[in-house]
């Protein structure tokens, strides 16, 4: 059997992450629907001020607690109230402390894959932030490397794949985010898992696209086993 080199993502595939801040997303907008908006319209304007917060601070908690409060302050205007402010800083300050949930099957899978392949963590987000959560999940001793980016993108695939010597036919991407983990290591010729997982980010949203590499579609994480 080939030895191949998995490029494994972390957020909603290893462990829950986008539906914590859904359950914040949704009682943000309970909070702020009394204003007279839509619950539609409210998320549209959040999404927007997220997209805009991206690209001036990255992603992580405090770039999403901040696009919150943004969000907050231009639909309330005159009407905004303090306490609601300091309501949303003190929801996501409990959103950092959030533990890892790991999803079904995750260490023992990753405790076979390592014996047969060598494993990349690669995930992007704030640095310290992500860090911290891998720490905390305690599976970091499965990976070989640890690879935080700011953003998961052809230029970063292609950056990844030189410094760690990976042959791309036997390279693989296995993610849950067709913009972020899947489009762009098949564009760079790598092979991808697509593990889709429903309460992926509305903003990694997008149609898979075909590439020079082999493309698989698993139903979950533990699924890896049977494949590899």
């Amino acid at each position: 059997m080939s030895r191949h080199t998995l490029l494994i993502d972390a957020d909603d595939t290893l462990w829950e992450n986008n539906v914590f801040f859904e359950q914040t997303i949704e009682d943000f907008i309970t909070q702020v629907e009394p204003l007279g908006y839509s619950r539609e319209y409210i998320r549209r304007i959040l999404n927007e001020t997220e997209r805009r917060n991206i690209r001036q601070h990255g992603y992580g908690v405090r770039s999403f607690g901040r696009s919150l409060e943004e969000t907050y302050l231009k639909l309330a205007g005159h009407m905004a109230r303090r306490e609601v402010v300091v309501h949303i800083e003190q929801t996501v300050n409990a959103l950092e402390r959030t533990p890892p949930r790991l999803l079904d099957g995750v260490p023992e899978t990753l405790a076979f894959l390592s014996r047969r392949h060598r494993l990349i963590l690669f995930t992007k987000g704030q640095p310290a932030e992500q860090a911290a959560k891998v720490e905390r999940s305690g599976l970091q001793g499965f990976f070989e490397a640890i690879e935080i980016v700011h953003e998961k993108d052809a230029a970063t695939y292609h950056d990844l794949i030189g410094k760690h010597r990976i042959v791309k036919s036997l390279g693989w991407m296995v993610g849950n985010s067709p913009r972020s983990d899947i489009n762009p290591a098949l564009e760079c010729g790598l092979n991808a898992v697509f593990i889709p997982h429903s309460a992926t980010w509305e903003l990694e949203h997008t149609a898979l696209q075909t590439g020079t590499g082999k493309l698989m579609v698993l139903s979950s994480f533990r699924d890896l086993r049977q494949h590899f």
